[in-house]
C-alpha cells in the first residue's frame, strides 16, 4: 500500500507548507507527513517562480512609496493565487485530496521586518488561499512572537532540532535564504538561533545589476573574482554583526543603498566581479564568525535554503570552518530548497494543536507562544 494511502487513516498527519523568502525567487511548497512517532517526511514538493512584475512590486513594497495599502492588498492577492496553484500541484503529485490535508502553513512574503518598532509584515491573503484551496490556512506566524517582545525570527530552530539533531553532538543548521540564519542544536539539549546577516540578498541584487541574471548560478561569477579586503572589512564593521543574539534582520538593514554607500567609501573603482566575490565572502565569513562565537564546539554544519546551491559560498564557508563537517540537508533526507516550507507545515500543526511554535531562547520573546492566525476551510 502506498505510504500516502496507509496514512490516510490519520488525516491530520498531512500538512502543506508554503514559503516565499526574502530572495524573492519563487514559492516552494511541500506536503509533510507528520506521524505520531518518528521524523517528519516530505511526501511531495512543488515550486514556481515569481512573475517578474509581482517580484518587482514585492521588492518595491520593501520601501516607502505611493498608495502602499492598495498595492500591498493587490500584491497579496496575486501571491495567494500563486500559493493556490502550488497547493493544487502538490495535491496532484501526492495523490491527496484537499480533505486529507489538515492545514496549510503559509509564511507569506516579508515586506517589512521591524521588531525594534514592534511589528513585522508578511503579505499573503490567507483568507483567499483558504477559499481557493478548500483547506484551512495558518498564517501570520511571526507577529505573536514580536508582540511578546521577541524578534519574530528565526522560527525554524525547533523544527531543525526535530529533524537534524544528533545525540551527544553539537550540530548547527544554516539556512541560506535572502538572509542567513543559524540554528544551534547543542548536545546538552539547548536550542538557540539567530540571523547572521545577508545570505543571497545582496549577491542576487549585484548579479542582476551587472549580469542581467536573477542570481549567480552556483556562484560561478563570484568564484572568478578577487575579494576586496577593504570593502569586506567595511561591511563586517556594521554593528549588526557584533550584536549578541537574540537578533534578526532583513532588507530594512541590508539593502542596495547600504552596499552602495560602503562601495563609494571603500572601493569606488572596484570591478563588479570582485564585488560579487566580496559579497560571497561576507556571507561566508559572517556565518563562520557567528558560529565560532556562539557554538565553538560545533562538530557538524547542515546547510539548507536556496543559497545552499551556491558552490562558491559553500567553499568559502568550509575554508573558514576547518574541522567542521559541512553537508547539505539533502543528505539528511530533505533537499535544501524544501526545508523552510517543511518547517512552516510543522508550525501549522503546532498552531492547530494549540502548541507553542517559538523558542524564547531564540527570539527573546517573554515566553512560549502559539504562533499563527487560523483561517478555517
Amino acid at each position: 500500500m502506498p505510504a500516502v494511502d496507509a496514512a490516510r487513516a490519520a488525516p491530520s498527519a498531512f500538512f502543506i507548507g508554503l514559503m516565499s523568502g526574502t530572495s524573492l525567487d519563487g514559492v516552494d511548497g511541500v506536503v509533510l507527513h507528520l506521524p505520531a512517532q518518528g521524523r517528519p517526511q516530505v511526501v511531495a514538493h512543488a515550486a514556481c517562480t515569481l512573475p517578474p512584475a509581482l517580484r518587482d512590486e514585492l521588492l518595491a513594497l520593501n520601501a516607502a512609496g505611493a498608495d502602499e495599502l492598495h498595492r500591498s492588498a493587490v500584491a497579496a492577492q496575486r501571491l495567494a493565487a500563486l500559493y493556490a496553484d502550488v497547493v493544487a500541484e502538490l495535491l496532484q503529485r501526492s495523490g491527496l485530496r484537499a480533505a486529507d490535508v489538515a492545514a496549510i502553513g503559509a509564511h507569506g512574503q516579508t515586506v517589512r521586518h521591524r521588531p525594534d518598532l514592534g511589528y513585522t509584515v508578511q503579505l499573503g491573503a490567507p483568507a483567499l488561499l483558504a477559499e481557493r484551496s478548500g483547506i484551512a490556512v495558518v498564517a501570520d506566524f511571526r507577529s505573536r512572537d514580536v508582540a511578546a517582545g521577541g524578534q519574530g525570527a528565526p522560527l525554524v530552530p525547533a523544527f531543525h532540532r526535530a529533524v537534524f539533531a544528533v545525540a551527544d553532538t553539537d550540530v548547527a543548521v544554516l539556512n541560506l535564504g535572502g538572509f542567513a540564519n543559524l540554528s544551534l542544536l547543542c548536545a546538552d539539549g539547548r536550542t538557540l538561533g539567530f540571523d547572521t546577516g545577508p545570505g543571497n540578498v545582496l549577491l542576487d541584487h549585484w548579479a542582476q545589476r551587472h549580469t542581467g541574471q536573477r542570481f549567480d548560478a552556483a556562484g560561478a561569477w563570484g568564484a572568478g573574482g578577487t575579494v576586496l579586503p577593504d570593502l569586506l572589512g567595511a561591511m563586517l564593521a556594521d554593528g549588526y554583526f557584533q550584536r549578541p543574539p537574540p537578533k534578526s534582520t532583513g532588507r530594512d538593514a541590508f539593502h542596495p543603498r547600504w552596499l552602495d554607500r560602503l562601495l563609494a567609501a571603500a572601493a569606488p573603482d572596484a570591478a563588479p566581479q570582485d564585488v560579487q566575490a566580496t559579497l560571497a565572502a561576507l556571507t561566508a565569513q559572517s556565518v563562520a564568525d557567528a558560529l565560532r562565537r556562539t557554538l565553538p564546539t560545533v562538530q557538524r554544519l547542515v546547510v539548507c535554503g536556496g543559497g545552499a546551491r551556491n558552490v562558491d559560498v559553500l567553499r568559502r564557508l568550509q575554508a573558514a570552518l576547518p574541522g567542521v563537517e559541512c553537508s547539505l540537508s539533502d543528505a539528511q533526507g530533505i533537499p535544501a530548497e524544501q526545508v523552510e516550507a517543511a518547517a512552516f507545515a510543522w508550525l501549522a500543526q503546532r498552531a492547530l494543536h494549540g502548541l507553542p511554535g517559538n523558542l524564547p531562547a531564540v527570539t527573546g520573546a517573554a515566553g512560549p507562544r502559539v504562533l499563527g492566525a487560523i483561517y478555517p476551510a
